[in-house]
């Protein structure tokens, strides 16, 4: 199946080989042959294709973007979507004044384990449900709320379901059996938990909180260490809600990238770049926390890769928008809106040391969403407002969302195989 997506206003295509951050053509086309992009160019181009590769063909459908933007789809690279119960309470608490700590994920850990596989399920579907409508088409999911050999076991079954991209999170805080005895919980998640997940394939990634009240930078560098060996990647969640070492032991273990990086040291930024680990930074969680936006700036400066992630999760920051995470980024996090576009596909991709999403050029997975509006810099501009028309995920559309005000700059309106409304009164 060829389908040929045109009369686009300004498609974002994170091309490396176009100029710009973001590679952006203006009245651009591509072709998407068997679920990849196969050819970028002109609409005035479109019923030609790419003339030094005639065996692309012609197109077997057309969708019209008419007018308005085209972004590749959101890289969440950074999630916490399976668990059970909520803590809206907690979150009242903390905007009345109450400190954040590691220790209310006690709270979820006693939910999950609790629910049946159906309630872990259904609740995920919804989630990944939300943000699809929010234009995510890649996502990580973590375990960590069950801190059992068999609960995180069952979580990423259920998780592996869903994306390829599941992670062992056991090392999230210390279960209360374990609370006075940490270092056997550690043996127990190096020898038990690491050969299970890797001897049935249930995770491509573990990750480890290092911070205060919950793993140690001596623990966390052995459960790393085991993972690697184990043929497994690794990521940390480093220097949340502290400065201490755990940016620099992530970029010496060779993480492939170093989570929420909140408070991060010249030191820090300048042996992420060294290492090529990706600094994901997590806006919504230090709105919802309110601790202190880091500046992006500085990160840029050093020469960090960096991400942007939704960080899901029902305690810290219970937001799965992108859009939301990309506002927040541009206003409090001094990102420029192309540097925040770019860390939300792109650097998450790097981030998954993914190399087939997170653009729009010849040999991505054709991921990618249609705005409502007839730029990319609307995602920051229009905070708070739904901007994502249509979502489509290896060529297929996956989601659609009704536009309030809907772009339509096409002078042409032949009839073409898309959904969008077909003059400004249909949504008014």
């Amino acid at each position: 199946m060829r389908t040929l997506v045109t009369d686009i206003g300004e498609l974002v295509t994170n091309d490396p080989a176009r100029p710009g951050l973001l590679g952006t053509v203006a009245d651009a086309a591509f072709l998407i042959d068997d679920g990849r992009v196969a050819w970028v160019g002109s609409s005035a181009d479109r019923n030609l294709g790419d003339q030094s590769n005639p065996d692309l063909g012609p197109a077997d459908q057309i969708v019209s973007a008419r007018g308005a933007a085209v972004i590749p789809g959101f890289v969440d690279s950074h999630n916490h979507l399976l668990f059970a119960g909520e803590r809206s309470a907690e979150f009242a608490a903390r905007m009345a004044g109450e400190s954040y700590s590691a220790g209310g994920i006690a709270t979820t850990v006693a939910a999950t384990r609790a629910a049946s596989d159906a309630e872990l399920e259904a609740n995920l579907r919804a989630l990944l449900a939300q943000a699809l409508h929010s234009g995510t088409t890649t996502v990580e999911i973590k375990s960590g709320y069950g801190l059992t050999v068999a609960d995180e076991l069952r979580a990423l079954r259920i998780a592996a379901r869903h994306t390829s991209e599941t992670t062992l999170m056991a090392a999230h805080v210390l279960p209360p059996e374990y609370r006075d005895n940490p270092d056997a919980y550690v043996d127990l998640v190096i020898e038990e938990m690491i050969p299970a997940v890797a001897a049935q394939s249930l995770a491509r990634w573990v990750d480890v909180f290092c911070e205060e009240g919950a793993f140690t930078e001596a623990q966390t560098e052995r459960i790393v260490t085991a993972a690697g060996a184990a043929g497994l990647l690794t990521r940390i969640h480093a220097n949340q809600l502290t400065a201490g070492g755990a940016l620099r032991l992530a970029a010496r273990l060779g993480c492939a990238s170093a989570d929420h990086a909140t408070f991060a040291s010249a030191e820090d930024l300048r042996a992420l770049a060294a290492a090529g680990t990706v600094a994901t930074l997590l806006p919504a969680i230090e709105f919802s926390t309110r601790q202190p936006y880091p500046d992006a700036r500085r990160y840029y400066a050093a020469g960090v890769d960096v991400a942007i992630a939704s960080d899901t999760n029902p305690g810290s920051g219970f937001s799965n928008s992108i859009p939301f995470s990309i506002a927040l980024a541009v206003r409090d996090m001094r990102f420029t809106v192309e540097q925040a576009i770019h860390a939300a596909t792109a650097g998450g991709a790097k981030a998954l040391r993914r190399t087939d999403v997170g653009g729009i050029f010849p040999g991505q997975r054709a991921d990618f969403s249609i705005l409502d509006a007839p730029g990319y810099r609307y995602l920051a501009y229009r905070p708070g407002v739904a901007q994502i028309a249509r979502v489509y995920r290896g060529g297929e559309q996956v989601a659609e969302n009704p536009a309030p005000y809907y772009f339509d700059r096409t002078a042409d309106r032949r009839d073409r195989t898309d959904h969008a409304p077909q003059n400004h009164e249909e949504t008014r």
